[in-house]
Protein backbone atom coordinates (compact mmCIF):
# COMPACT_ATOMS: atom_id res chain seq x y z
CA UNK A 1 0.00 0.00 0.00
CA UNK A 2 1.39 3.47 -1.10
CA UNK A 3 2.09 5.76 1.76
CA UNK A 4 1.21 8.81 2.17
CA UNK A 5 3.21 12.37 2.77
CA UNK A 6 1.28 12.51 6.24
CA UNK A 7 2.37 9.24 6.94
CA UNK A 8 5.52 9.33 6.03
CA UNK A 9 6.38 12.07 8.08
CA UNK A 10 4.57 11.04 10.84
CA UNK A 11 7.15 8.12 10.86
CA UNK A 12 9.63 10.23 10.85
CA UNK A 13 8.98 12.68 13.33
CA UNK A 14 7.96 9.34 15.77
CA UNK A 15 11.73 7.97 14.74
CA UNK A 16 13.17 11.24 15.84
CA UNK A 17 11.10 11.40 19.18
CA UNK A 18 12.61 7.82 19.89
CA UNK A 19 16.09 9.02 19.17
CA UNK A 20 15.74 12.07 21.18
CA UNK A 21 13.50 10.57 24.23
CA UNK A 22 16.82 7.92 24.35
CA UNK A 23 19.73 10.92 24.36
CA UNK A 24 17.65 12.62 26.53
CA UNK A 25 17.41 9.70 28.78
CA UNK A 26 20.59 9.07 28.73
CA UNK A 27 21.78 12.58 29.65
CA UNK A 28 19.44 12.23 32.54
CA UNK A 29 20.69 9.21 34.29
CA UNK A 30 23.96 10.75 33.85
CA UNK A 31 23.49 13.28 35.73
CA UNK A 32 21.78 10.78 38.33
CA UNK A 33 17.85 11.95 37.58
CA UNK A 34 17.31 8.31 36.82
CA UNK A 35 17.70 5.49 39.30
CA UNK A 36 18.57 2.00 38.45
CA UNK A 37 19.64 0.95 35.17
CA UNK A 38 18.32 1.65 31.98
CA UNK A 39 18.90 0.59 28.06
CA UNK A 40 18.70 2.60 24.88
CA UNK A 41 17.38 1.94 21.76
CA UNK A 42 19.33 4.29 20.19
CA UNK A 43 20.04 3.22 16.43
CA UNK A 44 17.26 0.73 16.48
CA UNK A 45 14.43 3.37 15.65
CA UNK A 46 13.58 1.79 11.82
CA UNK A 47 12.61 -1.23 13.67
CA UNK A 48 10.02 -0.20 16.39
CA UNK A 49 8.11 2.07 13.93
CA UNK A 50 8.55 0.31 10.99
CA UNK A 51 6.50 -2.64 12.85
CA UNK A 52 3.98 -0.18 14.72
CA UNK A 53 3.18 1.81 12.13
CA UNK A 54 1.04 -1.33 10.79
CA UNK A 55 -0.52 -1.94 14.47
CA UNK A 56 -3.99 -0.27 15.61
CA UNK A 57 -4.58 0.78 19.28
CA UNK A 58 -6.29 -2.29 20.06
CA UNK A 59 -3.63 -4.46 18.78
CA UNK A 60 -1.35 -6.12 21.57
CA UNK A 61 2.54 -5.66 21.95
CA UNK A 62 5.47 -6.72 24.94
CA UNK A 63 8.50 -5.28 24.68
CA UNK A 64 12.01 -6.29 26.68
CA UNK A 65 13.70 -4.07 28.71
CA UNK A 66 15.16 -2.09 25.80
CA UNK A 67 11.84 -1.09 25.18
CA UNK A 68 11.33 3.07 25.72
CA UNK A 69 11.16 3.26 21.64
CA UNK A 70 8.47 0.45 20.86
CA UNK A 71 6.15 2.58 23.62
CA UNK A 72 7.38 5.40 21.90
CA UNK A 73 6.11 4.05 18.66
CA UNK A 74 2.38 2.76 19.58
CA UNK A 75 1.70 6.21 21.11
CA UNK A 76 2.80 6.02 24.81
CA UNK A 77 2.60 9.65 26.79
CA UNK A 78 5.75 11.31 26.91
CA UNK A 79 5.11 12.83 30.59
CA UNK A 80 3.99 9.18 31.99
CA UNK A 81 6.88 7.81 30.52
CA UNK A 82 9.50 10.48 32.02
CA UNK A 83 7.64 10.63 35.36
CA UNK A 84 8.05 6.67 35.16
CA UNK A 85 11.65 6.56 34.87
CA UNK A 86 11.96 9.39 37.82
CA UNK A 87 10.05 6.92 39.91
CA UNK A 88 7.60 9.50 40.14
CA UNK A 89 3.62 8.76 41.32
CA UNK A 90 2.45 10.39 37.99
CA UNK A 91 4.40 7.70 35.90
CA UNK A 92 3.38 4.61 34.23
CA UNK A 93 2.88 2.16 37.12
CA UNK A 94 3.47 5.21 39.67
CA UNK A 95 7.35 4.82 39.71
CA UNK A 96 7.11 1.46 40.47
CA UNK A 97 8.25 -0.41 37.71
CA UNK A 98 11.10 1.75 35.88
CA UNK A 99 12.46 1.96 32.59
CA UNK A 100 12.16 -2.17 32.19
CA UNK A 101 8.56 -2.34 33.18
CA UNK A 102 6.30 0.27 31.83
CA UNK A 103 3.12 -0.92 30.57
CA UNK A 104 -0.29 0.72 28.85
CA UNK A 105 -3.23 -1.39 28.89
CA UNK A 106 -5.30 1.33 26.79
CA UNK A 107 -2.71 1.18 24.01
CA UNK A 108 -2.85 -2.60 24.20
CA UNK A 109 1.22 -2.72 26.02
CA UNK A 110 1.12 -5.13 27.82
CA UNK A 111 4.86 -4.39 29.04
CA UNK A 112 8.48 -3.67 28.86
CA UNK A 113 10.50 -7.10 30.68
CA UNK A 114 13.43 -7.15 32.52
CA UNK A 115 12.98 -11.24 32.25
CA UNK A 116 15.18 -11.83 28.86
CA UNK A 117 12.66 -13.80 26.62
CA UNK A 118 9.45 -12.60 29.23
CA UNK A 119 7.18 -11.32 27.30
CA UNK A 120 6.99 -14.16 24.89
CA UNK A 121 4.52 -16.06 27.59
CA UNK A 122 2.25 -12.85 27.69
CA UNK A 123 1.86 -12.68 23.94
CA UNK A 124 0.56 -16.16 23.23
CA UNK A 125 -1.58 -15.50 26.16
CA UNK A 126 -3.04 -12.13 24.41
CA UNK A 127 -2.77 -14.25 20.98
CA UNK A 128 -5.13 -17.01 22.60
CA UNK A 129 -7.53 -14.42 24.15
CA UNK A 130 -8.14 -13.01 20.16
CA UNK A 131 -8.36 -15.90 19.06
CA UNK A 132 -11.37 -17.06 21.90
CA UNK A 133 -12.80 -13.21 21.43
CA UNK A 134 -12.77 -14.24 17.45
CA UNK A 135 -11.44 -10.51 16.92
CA UNK A 136 -9.06 -9.09 14.04
CA UNK A 137 -6.57 -7.90 16.58
CA UNK A 138 -3.19 -8.57 16.55
CA UNK A 139 -0.20 -9.36 19.32
CA UNK A 140 3.35 -7.96 18.29
CA UNK A 141 6.40 -9.40 20.42
CA UNK A 142 9.55 -7.77 20.08
CA UNK A 143 12.63 -9.71 21.54
CA UNK A 144 16.40 -9.70 20.77
CA UNK A 145 19.09 -12.07 19.49
CA UNK A 146 19.93 -13.31 22.90
CA UNK A 147 16.26 -13.86 23.91
CA UNK A 148 15.87 -16.60 20.55
CA UNK A 149 18.03 -18.65 22.11
CA UNK A 150 15.91 -18.84 25.35
CA UNK A 151 13.31 -21.90 25.36
CA UNK A 152 10.26 -20.24 25.76
CA UNK A 153 10.76 -18.31 22.14
CA UNK A 154 10.60 -22.50 21.21
CA UNK A 155 7.49 -23.16 23.84
CA UNK A 156 5.62 -19.92 22.57
CA UNK A 157 6.44 -20.11 18.58
CA UNK A 158 5.54 -23.94 18.77
CA UNK A 159 2.34 -23.51 20.21
CA UNK A 160 1.38 -20.33 17.94
CA UNK A 161 1.78 -22.95 15.02
CA UNK A 162 -0.03 -25.16 16.39
CA UNK A 163 -3.25 -23.13 17.11
CA UNK A 164 -2.34 -20.58 14.32
CA UNK A 165 -2.49 -17.37 16.96
CA UNK A 166 -2.22 -14.15 15.32
CA UNK A 167 1.07 -13.30 16.40
CA UNK A 168 3.62 -11.61 14.85
CA UNK A 169 7.27 -12.38 16.29
CA UNK A 170 9.70 -9.21 15.82
CA UNK A 171 13.44 -10.56 16.44
CA UNK A 172 15.54 -7.25 16.78
CA UNK A 173 19.42 -8.64 16.06
CA UNK A 174 21.23 -5.69 17.15
CA UNK A 175 24.32 -7.96 16.72
CA UNK A 176 25.30 -8.65 20.74
CA UNK A 177 23.28 -10.85 23.71
CA UNK A 178 24.64 -7.85 26.17
CA UNK A 179 28.42 -8.39 25.62
CA UNK A 180 28.12 -11.46 23.10
CA UNK A 181 28.35 -11.66 19.68
CA UNK A 182 25.49 -12.68 17.39
CA UNK A 183 27.76 -14.63 15.24
CA UNK A 184 29.81 -16.52 18.65
CA UNK A 185 26.16 -17.35 20.31
CA UNK A 186 23.63 -18.38 17.28
CA UNK A 187 23.89 -21.55 14.96
CA UNK A 188 22.69 -19.90 12.10
CA UNK A 189 23.45 -16.54 10.89
CA UNK A 190 20.23 -15.52 10.36
CA UNK A 191 17.64 -15.94 13.00
CA UNK A 192 14.35 -16.14 10.80
CA UNK A 193 15.16 -19.51 9.61
CA UNK A 194 14.16 -21.10 12.47
CA UNK A 195 10.90 -20.01 11.38
CA UNK A 196 10.50 -23.49 9.11
CA UNK A 197 10.58 -25.64 12.14
CA UNK A 198 7.28 -24.21 13.48
CA UNK A 199 5.66 -24.28 9.81
CA UNK A 200 5.45 -20.49 9.73
CA UNK A 201 6.56 -17.32 7.57
CA UNK A 202 10.21 -16.10 8.32
CA UNK A 203 11.78 -13.19 6.76
CA UNK A 204 15.17 -11.45 7.55
CA UNK A 205 15.02 -7.82 7.02
CA UNK A 206 17.61 -4.64 7.40
CA UNK A 207 16.41 -3.57 10.89
CA UNK A 208 17.36 0.22 9.75
CA UNK A 209 15.82 0.66 6.52
CA UNK A 210 12.18 1.53 8.02
CA UNK A 211 10.45 0.74 4.77
CA UNK A 212 11.91 -2.25 4.64
CA UNK A 213 10.35 -3.54 8.07
CA UNK A 214 7.26 -1.60 7.46
CA UNK A 215 6.62 -3.95 4.01
CA UNK A 216 7.36 -7.30 5.79
CA UNK A 217 5.34 -6.12 9.21
CA UNK A 218 2.40 -5.05 7.15
CA UNK A 219 2.74 -8.57 5.27
CA UNK A 220 2.71 -10.33 9.14
CA UNK A 221 0.25 -8.47 10.37
CA UNK A 222 -2.04 -8.87 7.25
CA UNK A 223 -2.16 -12.70 7.62
CA UNK A 224 -2.47 -12.64 11.22
CA UNK A 225 -5.70 -10.68 10.57
CA UNK A 226 -7.37 -13.15 8.29
CA UNK A 227 -6.64 -16.10 11.12
CA UNK A 228 -4.34 -17.23 9.25
CA UNK A 229 -1.31 -17.73 12.04
CA UNK A 230 1.86 -16.60 13.50
CA UNK A 231 4.87 -15.66 11.26
CA UNK A 232 8.60 -14.27 12.44
CA UNK A 233 10.27 -11.47 11.59
CA UNK A 234 14.33 -10.64 12.10
CA UNK A 235 15.09 -7.32 11.90
CA UNK A 236 18.58 -6.72 11.28
CA UNK A 237 19.86 -3.45 13.76
CA UNK A 238 22.87 -2.22 15.54
CA UNK A 239 22.75 -0.69 18.99
CA UNK A 240 25.13 2.25 18.43
CA UNK A 241 24.90 2.57 22.66
CA UNK A 242 26.31 -0.42 25.55
CA UNK A 243 23.91 -2.87 26.45
CA UNK A 244 23.46 -0.31 29.38
CA UNK A 245 24.40 3.03 30.64
CA UNK A 246 27.92 2.91 31.73
CA UNK A 247 28.35 0.00 29.57
CA UNK A 248 32.29 0.08 29.24
CA UNK A 249 31.86 -2.27 26.00
CA UNK A 250 35.04 -3.96 26.13
CA UNK A 251 33.72 -6.30 23.71
CA UNK A 252 33.40 -4.30 20.56
CA UNK A 253 35.81 -1.77 18.74
CA UNK A 254 34.64 2.25 18.69
CA UNK A 255 35.43 2.19 15.09
CA UNK A 256 32.94 -0.53 13.96
CA UNK A 257 29.99 1.20 16.32
CA UNK A 258 31.28 4.87 14.26
CA UNK A 259 30.29 2.85 10.80
CA UNK A 260 27.19 2.00 11.81
CA UNK A 261 26.03 5.25 13.10
CA UNK A 262 27.38 7.04 10.21
CA UNK A 263 27.00 4.91 7.90
CA UNK A 264 23.51 3.09 8.95
CA UNK A 265 21.88 5.62 10.74
CA UNK A 266 18.26 4.42 10.27
CA UNK A 267 17.06 8.26 10.91
CA UNK A 268 19.64 9.47 8.20
CA UNK A 269 18.56 6.71 5.95
CA UNK A 270 14.25 7.95 5.60
CA UNK A 271 15.26 11.10 5.84
CA UNK A 272 17.22 11.29 2.44
CA UNK A 273 14.43 8.92 1.09
CA UNK A 274 11.73 11.72 1.97
CA UNK A 275 13.74 14.14 0.56
CA UNK A 276 14.16 12.58 -2.78
CA UNK A 277 10.76 12.22 -2.98
CA UNK A 278 10.31 15.49 -1.89
CA UNK A 279 8.57 14.89 0.60
CA UNK A 280 10.81 16.64 3.52
CA UNK A 281 12.32 19.65 3.60
CA UNK A 282 15.02 21.21 5.59
CA UNK A 283 12.49 23.23 7.38
CA UNK A 284 10.11 20.46 8.03
CA UNK A 285 12.97 18.78 9.00
CA UNK A 286 14.03 21.38 11.72
CA UNK A 287 10.70 22.12 12.75
CA UNK A 288 10.11 18.76 13.90
CA UNK A 289 13.20 18.22 16.05
CA UNK A 290 12.09 21.39 17.61
CA UNK A 291 9.03 20.88 18.48
CA UNK A 292 9.59 16.94 19.56
CA UNK A 293 12.69 18.81 21.46
CA UNK A 294 10.19 21.30 23.11
CA UNK A 295 7.25 18.12 24.06
CA UNK A 296 10.67 16.49 25.64
CA UNK A 297 10.94 19.31 28.15
CA UNK A 298 7.95 19.72 28.90
CA UNK A 299 7.79 15.84 29.71
CA UNK A 300 10.89 16.75 31.74
CA UNK A 301 9.30 19.92 33.56
CA UNK A 302 5.67 17.38 34.57
CA UNK A 303 7.86 14.66 35.87
CA UNK A 304 10.58 17.09 38.01
CA UNK A 305 7.34 18.87 39.44
CA UNK A 306 5.30 15.39 40.33
CA UNK A 307 5.76 13.54 43.86
CA UNK A 308 7.63 10.68 44.38
CA UNK A 309 4.75 7.41 46.12
CA UNK A 310 4.46 8.11 49.54
CA UNK A 311 6.57 4.58 51.64
CA UNK A 312 3.15 3.23 52.66
CA UNK A 313 2.06 3.31 48.43
CA UNK A 314 4.89 0.12 48.48
CA UNK A 315 1.95 -2.14 49.96
CA UNK A 316 -0.68 -0.96 47.06
CA UNK A 317 -1.23 -2.61 43.81
CA UNK A 318 0.04 -6.20 44.99
CA UNK A 319 -3.77 -7.96 44.30
CA UNK A 320 -5.98 -7.32 41.22
CA UNK A 321 -8.85 -7.33 43.52
CA UNK A 322 -8.00 -6.42 47.06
Amino acid sequence: MALTKTECIAMYRTMVTIRQFETLAGELFAAGKIPGFIHLSLGQEGSAVGVCSCLRKDDYLTTTHRGHGHMIAKGADLKKMVAELFGKKTGYCKGKGGSMHIADFSLGILGANGVVAGGLPIIAGAGFSIKMRQTDQVAVCFFGDGAANRGPVHEVMNLAAIWKLPIVFVVENNQFASTTPHRDACAVEDISLRAKGYSMPGTTVDGNDLLQVRKAAETAVVRARKGKGPSLIENKTYRIRGHFEGDPQKYRRPAEVALWEDKNDPIARFSRFLTQEKMLTENIKAEVWREVAAELSEAVAFADQSPFPEPEEALEDLLSNP
